[in-house]
């Protein structure tokens, strides 16, 4: 283990042999980080957070801070838990969750840039990445391999599907069905297609899926009425969660095409 002397770890913390730690890095109790991993200097860990192996976590960031609700007990434990592999860059902040018991839950191999948010209670897949000053509400909810443009926002509870790609500077309020690209106010504007294609999906596959997008963002049908069509015919099991997804109550509603 390799811990700078000015480092302040708590003795109830689990930090594996070959840990690095900066210089000012402060890991409070309860938490726990990963072998392989690397924490810069200025690191903040509060309590009851995990680093899954091989994490590389950049000066200034803040990891298990309170939400950001008023009316929050603080003495309530909760926590996060960061999965393997997973990049944060300076100065991002990862809030613990709101629920007694609770985790604020990051999968493997996400990459966050400098400056990004994510609020309590989100729950991320693997290999997402997160560009510079993306702010996430609480409970937002993102599937697997996505981009967020830089600046980008997106409201609480919000649901984003696996391969979506976020323009910079979007403002998100309503859920975002996998493989598309969204942009602006909550404008579908296409197919996520260079995404797809480069995550080595099959021109097959890619069809059905674009044969999908025009049936629910196309052919001028409300949702149901897509539901519906799109239920007339068997899909690849790639397909099937564009529908699946679309199927799902939304607490926000869905966006909506550019037209």
């Amino acid at each position: 283990m390799k811990i700078h002397p000015t480092a302040v770890i708590h003795p109830q913390a689990d930090i594996a042999d070959d840990v690095e730690v900066g210089a000012f890095t402060i890991i409070e109790a309860d938490s726990r980080v990963g072998s392989g991993s690397k924490i810069h200097s200025h690191v903040h860990l509060l309590s009851n957070v995990t680093l899954g192996e091989n994490c590389h976590i950049w000066p200034g960031t803040i990891i298990g801070g309170d939400p950001q609700s008023i009316g929050f007990d603080p003495q309530m434990p909760s926590g996060v838990v960061i999965g393997a592999g997973s990049i944060i860059r300076e100065h991002v902040t990862i809030h613990r969750s709101l629920t007694e018991n609770g985790f604020t839950q990051v999968g493997q191999n996400n990459f966050f840039m400098v400056g990004t948010h994510l609020g309590h209670d989100c729950l991320l897949g693997d290999g997402n990445v997160l560009a510079n000053n993306t702010m996430l509400g609480g409970h937002i909810t993102i599937g697997h391999n996505c981009f967020i443009g830089g600046g980008a926002g997106v409201h609480q509870f919000a649901r984003i599907g696996d391969f979506v790609m976020l323009q910079g500077h979007a403002s998100i309020s309503q859920d975002i069905p996998p493989y598309v690209t969204a942009a602006g106010l909550n404008n579908i504007v296409g197919l996520n297609s260079v995404g797809l294609r480069r995550a080595g999906f099959a021109p097959a596959i890619r069809r059905e899926i674009k044969q999908l997008y025009q049936i629910f963002y196309r052919q001028d049908l409300n949702r149901q009425q897509a539901l519906a069509t799109a239920e007339e015919k068997s899909w690849s099991n790639e397909a099937e969660k564009f529908i699946t997804f679309l199927s799902q109550k939304s607490k926000l509603g869905y966006c909506m095409r550019t037209r």
